[in-house]
């Protein structure tokens, strides 16, 4: 073939693949703008942000790294992290028992954990003192348009008992309008973890305003650390973006962040036990203690072993919480 012709059939290749090229590129700006173009099950209608791609040269598996940790030292203050919630406030809306308090019997750091005590003492004769516990809400606050929260706890299982681990926006807030995430709860000692997302006012004609899946843990029942996971991610000029919970590593909810709610940087954290009331169906604690304890808390960047990566894949397969 003549040379002449053989160039001119090389240019009409190169010309060829550069055109390819050039269209990859733009399908592939294109799903980067707009994840809920890509199919994704359950993506929010309109939503036009997106967890952000792993770095180039980061391997999902190195560790996300902490922006809060609170020090579970014995020689630090349980007030240096966490405000004291106290009383008892009308039952918190459930009828609870419980009398909050900050005392270093209801709250208190050994052995590098945090832990909170409630303690039922039915024949006290100072009524304030028949059932004590802790409602701890941390200082710090999320903080971030995105990251993740983790926690390895062990969850106290008994009948009258209802420990907790959830997110509130920081005060003055409105309750729920402004939203609440339950990451770990469980009452009457069931060994059923509850996630859970409460936004707006519930009437019995409107229940598309909770999501919740209730899921059996092993193990919890017999006092083993349980780890738990929730990431957020929320666009810088909107109120949209997703959240998802995780318990044991293994993604158990999903959830688009409802209209209206408060950002999630502003939210903090709480921990508490709860004592009787609506939720624990009548139940009444027998006579003793019951430990809810903290082996680690931390806030971090992305979500732990996997990063956004790890978000993404297991948005895709998770479901949504059921409404109530």
């Amino acid at each position: 073939m003549p040379f002449k012709d053989t160039f001119s059939q090389f240019k009409s290749q190169l010309k060829g693949l550069q055109q390819e090229g050039q269209k990859y590129l733009n399908d592939y700006q294109s799903n980067r703008r707009s994840p809920s173009q890509q199919g994704y099950p359950g993506a929010p209608q309109q939503y036009q942000g997106g967890p952000p791609p792993v770095p180039h040269g980061t391997h999902p598996s190195q560790p996300s790294p902490a922006y809060w940790q609170p020090h579970f030292d014995q020689s630090n203050p349980v007030s240096t992290d966490w405000e004291h919630k106290e009383g008892n406030n009308n039952g918190w809306g459930n009828n609870e028992i419980e009398n909050y308090t900050s005392s270093p019997s209801n709250s208190f750091h050994a052995s590098n954990k945090l832990i909170l005590r409630a303690v039922s003492q039915p024949n006290h004769p100072d009524p304030s003192q028949k059932y004590t516990s802790a409602r701890l809400v941390s200082r710090q606050r999320l903080s971030r348009s995105r990251g993740s929260l983790v926690a390895s706890l062990t969850l106290p299982c008994a009948l009258g008992i209802w420990p907790a681990f959830w997110l509130l926006p920081f005060e003055p807030f409105s309750w729920p309008t402004d939203g609440e995430v339950d990451i770990a709860e469980t009452w009457n000692g069931d060994g059923i973890n509850h996630s859970c997302l409460h936004w707006g006012f519930y009437t019995p004609q409107d229940t598309d305003k909770h999501r919740v899946i209730g899921t059996n843990v092993a193990g919890m029942q017999s006092g083993r650390p349980v780890r738990f996971e929730f990431a957020w991610w929320q666009d810088d000029n909107s109120n949209q973006g997703r959240l998802v919970w995780w318990i044991d590593g293994k993604a158990v909810m999903k959830a688009p962040i409802p209209a209206g709610t408060r950002r999630m940087a502003d939210f903090v954290v709480l921990l508490n036990i709860a004592m009787g009331g609506n939720v624990c169906q009548g139940q009444m604690p027998r006579e003793g203690t019951y430990d809810f304890v903290v082996h680690e808390l931390k806030m971090l960047e992305e979500p732990e072993s996997g990063g956004w990566a790890k978000f993404e894949k297991d948005w895709r397969k998770v479901r949504e919480g059921d409404k109530i």
